[in-house]
């Protein structure tokens, strides 16, 4: 027997028992959906939290010191990292302040939405440390730091708000009651669901006594060169620190976003782990099933292979006949379920993750070939035993 015969006589054999063919498909149809809509909303879930650091920036250190004394660490961090050129490529304080910003009758107060935005207090470098690129005007400069220039580059979410379609560069808008002058707006670079990146804006740090009442900063950002450099540039800033504060004069901290991403990786990868597991054991239900509904139409078909084996049908092509069978059944289940996977991934993601996710390709080629290994594994015994019948025995049944 060929192998096209088997897969037409498994065919056969499946429509003649439409209703039961399908409630034995049906636990294969619900394990390979449930993996398939699992695994893909853990790996949704990933990438978007990955989206979302790489929007922050990447190979970021963020370092936060401070001395008991108050005397202000800023200018010596960021002479001591512009050192190490090698390593580094910019630093900043990242400061802030919450409130009120206002352009002529136009307040945030009556931004029922998103409320008052936060005012960064930076450097320079503040657009390179954090990912930000400008759409017009010009960007915060060393000397409107080093002069107290009350200036101000602002996000596309705030510039939408005050300014609508008017151009914004130039103009005077009042944070926390202080005129500074509009001259930079950035590119947008957030989503509806982290909308906050551009509704913000940066101002000098200078500009923290002016707004905080204080001169001191404690949180500071530090961009490195690569992901090879941040590990030794944690490793410098960390030996610098640790010879300017100790547990009696200060504290202090560094860490990278790098390390979290690591361990959301991590992380997310076990939960696929273990919600995958608990889907498949729904497979391994939906396999017994099989098992069970081969075994039955062994004994059902017990006189035909009597009859093919009287007249020199083989043990080999009999045990193919009923394994294809089975692969026939998983398979058909397997690609059921990956259409019902996408289904429920789709809702899922628009549900749970607001976005448009789809399942991997290689995720649902992998669930097909396990759906039909599966068929192939519990399928084997009552092949075994159809093939192993005697002639004479088999002929004998009813």
């Amino acid at each position: 027997m060929s192998i096209r015969q088997g897969f037409k006589m498994a065919s056969k054999s499946i429509f003649s028992n439409k209703v039961r063919s399908f409630l034995t498909m049906l636990g294969i149809i619900i394990g390979v959906a449930a993996v398939v809509i699992m695994v893909s909303i853990v790996q949704g879930s990933n990438q978007k939290m990955k989206d979302y650091y790489e929007s922050m920036g990447t190979n970021k250190i963020s370092v936060s010191a401070s001395l008991y004394n108050g005397q202000d660490m800023t200018q010596e961090l960021y002479d001591y990292c512009l050192s190490l050129k090698n390593l580094v490529i910019g630093v900043t304080p990242n400061g802030s302040y919450f409130g009120t910003v206002k352009y002529l009758t136009k307040s945030t107060e009556s931004n029922q939405q998103y409320g008052a935005p936060t005012t960064y207090l930076g450097s320079d470098l503040y657009s390179l440390c954090n990912n930000y690129k400008l759409r017009e005007g010009r960007d915060i400069s060393w000397l409107d730091v080093k002069n107290y220039n009350q200036v101000v580059v602002i996000g596309s979410q705030l510039k939408t708000f005050l300014f609508d379609y008017k151009d914004p560069i130039g103009e005077k808008i009042t944070i926390g009651g202080q005129r500074f002058e509009v001259i930079g707006v950035y590119e947008a670079k957030g989503t509806d669901q982290n909308w906050f990146l551009d509704y913000m804006c940066v101002v000098p740090y200078t500009m923290n006594r002016l707004l905080n009442k204080q001169n001191m900063l404690s949180e500071f950002t530090v961009k490195a060169k690569s992901a090879e450099a941040t590990t030794e540039s944690i490793t410098r800033l960390t030996g610098f620190l640790t010879g300017r504060i100790n547990n009696d004069n200060g504290y202090f901290n560094v860490y990278t976003d790098n390390t979290w991403i690591q361990q959301s990786d991590q992380q997310n990868k076990m939960m696929s782990l273990v919600l995958g597991g608990i889907a498949g054991i729904s497979l391994l239900v939906g396999g017994i099933g099989i098992m069970n509904i081969m075994l039955v139409t062994v004994r059902e078909r017990t006189r035909e292979i009597g009859i093919r084996k009287a007249i020199g049908g083989t043990r080999h092509s009999i045990l193919i006949q009923f394994l294809i069978e089975a692969a026939v059944i998983c398979g058909t289940g397997g690609i059921l379920g990956i259409l019902l996977g996408y289904l429920g991934t789709l809702t899922a993601g628009k549900l749970i993750l607001d976005i448009v996710l789809f399942p991997s390709i290689p995720m649902t080629i992998g669930a097909f070939c396990f759906s039909v290994i599966l068929g192939i594994s519990f399928g084997m015994y009552p092949a075994v035993k159809a093939s192993g019948l005697q002639p004479v025995e088999a002929l004998r049944a009813d």
